[in-house]
């Protein structure tokens, strides 16, 4: 591969020379959705890096982008690296501070704000000259007094003549973007990415993926997480059709509209279709959970015969066609019909739900990887994968396992550094080695397993090491949990904080006659708890006796981003959650037994 098909912008310029006329990203209007094609696209981009030219924005300068996803989205983060600027995006989420802090440590000068919300966070800076230059996607949030354009204006922004040498003078090696850490072990710090670091991975993506202009992906995890950021480039440098889904509240909704063909995505969306399902399915009778569970049992094994090359012969495939009618096709319409594959990252996904979702034919391939590789550093693929682990190495990366279990990595898509912080960089880049906070191990077939993040162990009184990410991935699938945060450091048993799925549970307390007058006193009724205490138990058999949570609380208030409780990628913040809810936790642990007591 040229290095200059290596500059993230170039590769999808040239794609847009390539296939003009087809559909480049998909959106959303009061009439339905819409596409752009790519030479559309080509326009839209060539405009708005005019504009920043104009406006003075120089190679090396920074540019934020605080919104969420939208197609106005990718327009401008490949305008900026067009120029050869640095994209810096901000959570759609996060509060003033939060994107505040950004803007200054990154030093954005100028700035793309999503809505009139994300626009007033910001102004502060630009009263100060700080953030010089402001314009917003949503056009009711432009300013004309304060020289806020919107982002249609400047699609009709002629062309400026320094453009064809400012993108001339890219290089593959150049600066693509300061991705900020979400901040779960302290204040967020901005990865150095540059182009080569995310490209490399794209021959990984080419050799074991099967991606073209005939797919359709679905663009709902957060644009501004290196992840979907990654993942989106690649879709457009391979001609095929990204839809933006801003609001990723409504996945569930638009997955059976848009009908994507691949796509990734947290563990989470999975989660809640698997739980969703096994909870109708038990409220349904014997003889249409028997056929349930039968039908699940012949896609699996059609499934790995075809992973082994097997025959599957007369009688199975029959078999296997009345239960695709009658069950397996009804769960892939859940999530908008066949699919090449889906991908999964961010936290573990259980080898309990890959399998289910097998059985119907959609291959989850789960990977691994951090913001400081650019994301990727393991995956599995369709031709090469193995349930319950997080793959193999990619391509031109090495991966060892230290001393102490924690996973060390090195290669072409190894972050720059921490932008200002030689310190911090020095400490997690030793001898070219990354040092991921992950411990995990190697199986006898080279796949790849996760145990959990080094510094959120809980070691318990006892001297037991245990993952409270296992255990909250394990309990946290149940249909009437929605957040979980297991706790228990320095203690004898683990105990946890947990927030049902407030909807479900009003349901269910209608259903048995249990009254309330708010969720606080819904959560607190003694047959609430004893409701979640049967579901736990029942959640936990494969749990080690010392890992099962003795005790828990239910909590009438979500963790939220705004709280400080989880991340904008929905991961739990333990220190904040142990300080916030100190006098809870203490409370499970005051009484001398191990049996949980309603609160």
């Amino acid at each position: 591969m040229a290095m200059t098909e290596l500059h993230l912008a170039k590769r999808i310029r040239d794609r847009i020379r390539l296939t003009p006329a087809l559909p480049a990203m998909g959106y959303e209007t009061d009439g339905g959705w819409r596409s752009i094609t790519y030479g559309e696209l080509g326009k839209r981009i060539d405009a708005v890096a005019s504009w920043l030219i104009d406006e003075g924005v120089e190679r090396g300068d920074r540019v934020a982008i605080f919104a969420a996803n939208s197609p106005s989205w990718s327009v401008a983060d490949l305008a900026i690296m067009s120029i050869g600027a640095i994209t810096v995006p901000i959570y759609a989420t996060n509060t003033a501070e939060q994107a505040l802090h950004i803007l200054r440590d990154a030093g954005a000068t100028v700035a793309f704000a999503g809505d009139a919300g994300q626009r007033d966070k910001i102004l502060p800076l630009h009263a100060e000259n700080a953030v010089r230059r402001i314009a917003v996607f949503e056009s009711n949030a432009a300013l004309a007094g304060e020289s806020i354009p919107a982002f249609d204006e400047l699609l009709g922004h002629a062309l400026s003549p320094l453009l064809a040498a400012r993108i001339a003078a890219t290089d593959a090696n150049d600066l693509a973007a300061f991705i900020y850490t979400s901040g779960t072990t302290g204040e967020p710090k901005g990865v150095m990415l540059t182009h080569f670091n995310v490209s490399s991975q794209f021959e990984t993506l080419d050799r074991k993926f099967d991606v073209s202009e005939r797919d359709r992906s679905l663009c709902f995890l957060p644009l501004s997480h290196s992840y979907e950021h990654c993942w989106t480039l690649y879709v457009l440098a391979q001609g095929a059709e990204n839809v933006y889904l801003e609001d990723p509240k409504r996945v569930a909704e638009v997955l059976k509209q848009v009908r994507p063909t691949c796509m990734v995505s947290v563990p989470r969306l999975y989660e809640k279709v698997y739980s969703t399902a096994r909870h109708r399915l038990s409220r349904a009778s014997e003889r249409k959970r028997a056929l349930f569970d039968w039908a699940l049992g012949v896609g699996l094994e059609v499934g790995y015969r075809k992973v082994r090359k097997e025959k599957i012969g007369v009688l199975l495939s029959v078999k296997h066609a009345v239960a695709d009618k009658l069950v397996l096709e009804k769960v892939r319409d859940l999530v908008g019909g066949p699919k090449n594959f889906f991908s999964a990252g961010g936290a573990a996904l259980s080898k309990e739900i890959e399998e289910f979702f097998f059985s119907t034919g959609l291959l989850v391939c789960q990977g691994y990887g951090l913001t400081e590789t650019a994301p990727m550093l393991t995956c599995n693929a369709p031709g090469d994968f193995k349930f319950g682990t997080v793959g193999k190495p990619i391509i031109g990366v090495e991966i060892r396992i230290a001393a102490d279990g924690e996973i060390l990595a090195r290669g072409p898509n190894l972050m720059r550094g921490y932008y200002g912080m030689p310190e911090a960089t020095a400490e997690a880049i030793v001898d070219g080695w990354f040092h991921t906070g992950d411990i995990g191990s190697f199986d006898e077939d080279g796949f790849l397993r996760i145990t959990d993040r080094k510094k959120d162990l809980i070691i318990t009184s006892g001297g037991k090491n245990i993952a409270p990410s296992r255990i909250e991935s394990i309990i946290g699938g149940d249909y009437y949990i929605d957040q979980i945060a297991a706790v228990g450091e320095g203690r004898n048993y683990i105990s946890a904080l947990i927030v049902p799925q407030f909807e479900a549970l009003e349901e269910w307390a209608r259903e048995h006659g249990v009254s309330s007058d708010s969720l606080k006193s819904l959560v607190e009724d003694p047959r609430v708890i004893a409701f979640f205490a049967e579901r736990i138990e029942q959640q936990q058999k494969e749990l080690a006796q010392y890992e099962k949570i003795k005790k828990f609380t239910l909590l009438s208030d979500r963790f939220s981003q705004i709280g400080g409780e989880i991340t904008p990628t929905l991961k739990n913040v333990r220190k904040v959650i142990a300080t916030k809810y100190q006098s809870l936790i203490e409370s499970m642990y005051s009484s001398g037994d191990d049996e949980q007591k309603p609160k």
